[in-house]
């Protein structure tokens, strides 16, 4: 079977090229060195969001927040392949920085509107560049197909107002980007955070490592990027490429749940012997490895598809998440109680995997959303 994406029905590549193993490289020795977890753990007794240092050694040495962004905007020019490859590292860390946030879901709104234009240029740019940080303002577990447009108006003057609940990564980001109802129809609006009319308030999510906040929008001034089909297309992609790209982050999440799980199992022993050659928990582990390796072809195949705009991408997408999310929970719940009791400590990471898992499972739309969307794409009835 044909690999040429310029082929109908090729398959997808699901190797990593030698340019995405030295990405990985190089974000996981940033990670070890930065974000190692006792580090991520001192950080949520902070009052801070995240690490404005890793971030910017992120973002802007590594270049990671341009990848999607095109070379003539100060970007990597690369596709989701890459940015799936840096999720995968960050979920295996469950690094609290806003990439999939700023880097994917505002660059690709962004995308989605005219890049010719200066005014999405030169955000995108500064998105690129890692000096600003964005994030599109709709609820955290808004689908692909969800009601983006739901919760803000916007007067013929460009003044939004309403409410937007449970935005991820809102109190860091300098720029949002607003989906909201105009007098024409859907639209989607830039609005500097720090604006008049503008209030954050942040609350306190299961997952620390990823912040929400609600955000109130009060006359608060608005760029129009787009209207109509354009905004609508920008917000819907947006999502999907979102959805698509989380399924590499809940794949590094039941990597590292995996991993960790296999290596302490080895080193604990009772009754004379390590607690992993016992035989019900070697069946347990490698039932999680299938998952875990399965998990990997489908993430693999919505990056890919979503890199090479596949026309089969959304199902792909929805392939993935239907997927992915219940193992990154199965996975973390397992670390869990296999580690015993330091499983559920605070000092022990455990508990960060799972809540990040938790927390992707409903990110984006569920795993049920997911699995009704893909009925409708291949013509079965739902379940």
């Amino acid at each position: 079977m044909t690999t040429d994406p310029t082929v109908p029905g090729a398959a997808p590549d699901l190797l990593y090229s030698e340019e995405e193993d030295a990405l990985r490289a190089a974000v996981r020795a940033l990670l070890a060195d930065r974000a190692d977890p006792a580090t991520v753990l001192a950080g949520l007794e902070s009052d801070t969001p995240y690490d404005t240092g890793l971030w910017r050694a992120l973002a802007t040495d590594i270049g990671a927040a341009g990848l999607l962004v095109p070379e003539a905007l100060g970007g990597q020019g690369a596709s989701a392949r890459e940015a799936a490859v840096v999720l995968e590292e960050l979920g295996r860390a469950v690094t609290p920085v806003p990439y999939l946030t700023s880097a994917v879901l505002a660059v690709t709104a962004l995308l989605g509107c005219d890049p010719a234009a200066a005014e999405p240029a030169g955000l995108l740019t500064a998105l690129a560049t890692g000096r600003t940080v964005g994030a599109l303002a709709v609820p955290l577990p808004t689908a692909p197909d969800g009601a983006a447009f739901a919760g803000v108006r916007a007067a013929a003057d460009g003044t939004l107002t309403g409410r937007v609940t449970s935005v991820a990564d809102a109190a860091a980001a300098g720029l949002l980007l607003v989906p909201a109802q105009g007098p024409d129809g859907p639209a989607l609006y830039a609005v500097e955070a720090a604006s008049d009319g503008v209030r954050t308030d942040t609350v306190t999510p299961l997952d620390l490592t990823r912040p929400l906040a609600h955000i109130t929008f009060d006359g608060a001034p608005g760029r129009l990027l787009a209207t109509g089909d354009r905004a609508r297309t920008a917000v819907g992609h947006a999502l999907l490429t979102g959805a698509g790209l989380l399924a590499s982050e809940q794949l590094g999440v039941a990597e590292w749940c995996l991993a960790e799980t296999v290596r302490h199992t080895a080193q604990r022993t009772q009754f004379g012997r390590p607690v992993g050659s016992f035989q019900a928990l070697k069946h347990r582990m490698a039932a999680l490895w299938l998952e875990v390796a399965s998990a990997r072809a489908a993430a693999r195949g919505a990056a890919d598809a979503l890199a090479t705009g596949s026309p089969d991408a959304p199902v792909a997408v929805a392939v993935a998440q239907a997927y992915c999310a219940p193992v990154a929970v199965h996975a973390a719940e397992e670390c869990v109680q296999l580690h015993g009791g330091i499983g559920m400590t605070w000092e022990h990471p455990a508990h960060l995997f799972l809540k990040r898992a938790k927390t992707d499972e409903i990110t984006l739309g569920t795993p049920g959303r997911h699995r009704e969307a893909l009925a409708g794409l291949v013509d079965l009835a739902a379940p």
